[in-house]
C-alpha cells in the first residue's frame, strides 16, 4: 500500500510539473493578423472627431486616464490619456496603457500596429489582448479619427507595469485566451444620423453599450448573455463592507430599465451625470454625445430582443 501511494504521488508531482511547463511556455502565444490600411491624418477636422470620440462615445479616458482624476473623468472632462490605472479582476491585476505619442506610451508604435489592437486584439508583439474594447468593428473612418487625435495629444512619460496575472490568469492565457476580430465586413466609414443602424455601431463598436450590459464571463471577456439584458455584476469593496452593483437590462422588456421612457428622458438621462455612487457607467464621457447619436442609440435600443430578467437597481450589500 505504502508503495502504491508513493508511486502515485510521484505521477500527481510529475503531471503537476508537466502543466506547469506548458503553462508557462504558452505565456507568451503569437498570433497573426492583418495590418489595417490605416494611417494618422493632420486633417484638423478628422482630429476633432477622434477627440469627439475619445472623449465622448469611445469613453478612454475612463480606463486610459492617470489615478487621482476620476472625478474629472466623471464630470465629462479632458484629461491626459496617460493610463496606469489598476484593475483588479479574478485573473490578476491589470494595467491601463499610456495611450499619449511619449516613447512610454504609443510612440513608437506605428498607425497600423494600433489599429491591429483595436480591430484584431493582437498587441504589437502578436500577444493577444482581454477582450474588454469594442473596436473590432469600429469603421477605418473612424479608426483612422481616433490614432488621429491620439497622435495630436500632448506626450506625457509614464512608464506603466506590467499586468500581473495570477495563477487563473496565467491558465487563462495559456489554454483559453484567444484575439477577438470583427464579425463579417468592416465598414470604411458610417453615416452618422439618428438611425436605429446608427445607433447600432455606436452601442456596438464605439460605446461599449453592449459589452457592459450584456453578462459576459469576467476572465476572458467571452459574453455568456442575452444582448442588452443586462446582468453583469461588479463588486466595490468600501469601508463599511462589499456592495455590488449589476448593470441593468436595456431591452424593450417590461423588465427593462428604460422600457417606457421617451427618446426624450432618454437623453436628459444622460445630460444627468451619474445618480448611483460608484457606477461604472461612462457618465461624464457620454454626456459629451451630441443629441443625435443619443437619439440613435435611443432609436436602437427599441428594436433589441426583449428579454425577461429583472436585475436589482443601484447598490446592494454583499453577505
Amino acid at each position: 500500500m505504502r508503495k502504491f501511494l508513493k508511486w502515485t504521488g510521484l505521477v500527481i508531482l510529475v503531471l503537476i510539473l508537466g502543466l506547469y511547463v506548458v503553462v508557462i511556455l504558452n505565456q507568451n502565444k503569437k498570433y497573426e493578423a492583418p495590418y489595417p490600411n490605416v494611417s494618422a491624418s493632420t486633417d484638423s477636422a478628422v482630429i476633432a472627431r477622434g477627440k469627439n470620440l475619445v472623449f465622448g462615445s469611445a469613453h478612454c479616458a475612463n480606463c486610459h486616464s492617470p489615478k487621482g482624476m476620476e472625478e474629472k473623468v466623471s464630470q465629462g472632462e479632458e484629461v491626459p490619456l496617460a493610463g496606469g490605472q489598476e484593475f483588479d479582476l479574478p485573473i490578476g491585476i491589470l494595467y491601463s496603457k499610456n495611450l499619449t505619442p511619449d516613447e512610454t506610451g504609443i510612440g513608437k508604435l506605428s498607425d497600423a500596429t494600433i489599429a491591429r489592437a483595436l480591430r484584431y486584439g493582437i498587441r504589437s508583439d502578436g500577444t493577444a489582448l482581454f477582450d474588454f474594447m469594442p473596436f473590432h468593428n469600429t469603421s477605418d473612418e473612424d479608426l483612422v479619427a481616433v490614432i488621429s487625435y491620439l497622435r495630436h495629444q500632448p506626450a506625457v512619460k509614464n512608464i506603466i507595469p506590467d499586468h500581473n496575472f495570477n495563477l487563473l490568469g496565467k491558465l487563462v492565457r495559456a489554454f483559453i485566451l484567444k484575439p477577438v476580430g470583427p464579425v463579417g465586413t468592416v465598414p470604411v466609414a458610417v453615416k452618422r444620423d439618428t438611425s436605429a443602424a446608427y445607433g447600432k455601431y455606436l452601442a456596438n463598436s464605439v460605446a461599449n453599450c453592449r459589452g457592459c450590459h450584456t453578462n459576459r464571463d469576467m476572465m476572458t471577456g467571452a459574453f455568456t448573455g442575452e444582448d442588452y439584458a443586462g446582468g453583469l455584476k461588479f463588486e466595490i469593496p468600501t469601508d463599511s463592507g462589499t456592495y455590488s452593483l449589476t448593470t441593468p437590462n436595456l431591452t424593450p422588456h417590461a423588465t427593462g430599465r428604460i422600457t417606457g421612457w421617451s427618446q426624450q428622458h432618454f437623453i436628459s438621462r444622460f445630460r444627468m451625470g451619474p445618480l448611483v455612487k460608484n457606477s461604472h457607467m461612462p457618465w461624464g464621457p457620454f454626456s459629451r454625445m451630441s443629441d443625435d447619436e443619443l437619439k440613435a442609440i435611443y432609436h436602437f435600443l427599441q428594436t433589441v430582443k426583449p428579454v425577461n430578467n429583472t436585475v436589482p437597481h443601484g447598490l446592494v450589500k454583499e453577505k
